[in-house]
């Protein structure tokens, strides 16, 4: 299985997926975040500046291949569910991850958190990021993406504890299962 949790930096993905470790037998956290990381220090200014001008690593073709292949391999080697907090707004490349996850199993799941640019603000300066950052930068972008229904389903993560959130994505994919 492989669940996939999407939403603005700020919204509470890596708090959702590290609580559904607990409740997904054999899981693991994969984030491919790591990827576009290493992409960044390993690929020459020249093709950073051509495929991501913009900063966004997701630009790069081979971080979206990469994260479908690294998902591939990781459930083959060691049999495991998959839980993907990932913070993806652009509608081809959340296809491009979705289709290829599907196509590695199909019990593949989507969730996109959200919440007030309010709440994702407080949440981002709790955690300690400098007002301004990248990810105080993608806050409005990301909630005018997920605006548009094509992110669905939505979770509200408003003024809702972590195991709340938790229980309805368990839900629905147990419903989703039956």
């Amino acid at each position: 299985m492989i669940v996939m949790i999407n939403g603005a930096f700020g919204v509470g993905k890596t708090t959702v997926a590290n609580q559904l470790l607990s409740k997904l037998e054999n899981s693991m956290i994969f984030d491919p975040e790591m990827i576009g990381m290493l992409l960044r220090e390993m690929l020459p200014a020249s093709i950073r500046e051509s495929e991501a001008s913009t900063g966004d690593f997701q630009d790069f073709v081979l971080w979206r291949q990469q994260t479908v292949t690294t998902a591939d391999q990781l459930i083959s080697l060691y049999k495991t569910t998959l839980i993907v907090p990932m913070t993806i707004r652009n509608i081809h490349y959340f296809q491009y991850n979705y289709d290829g996850f599907k196509a590695i199993d199909p019990d593949t799941y989507h969730f996109c958190l959200m919440a007030s640019e309010s709440t994702i603000t407080d949440r981002l300066k709790k955690r300690g990021e400098t007002e301004g950052n990248w990810c105080f930068q993608q806050t409005k972008k990301c909630l005018h993406a997920f605006e548009g229904g094509q992110f669905q389903p939505y979770i509200n993560t408003e003024h809702k504890h972590v195991d709340d959130v938790v229980d309805e994505i368990m839900s629905q994919i147990n419903m989703q299962q039956s």
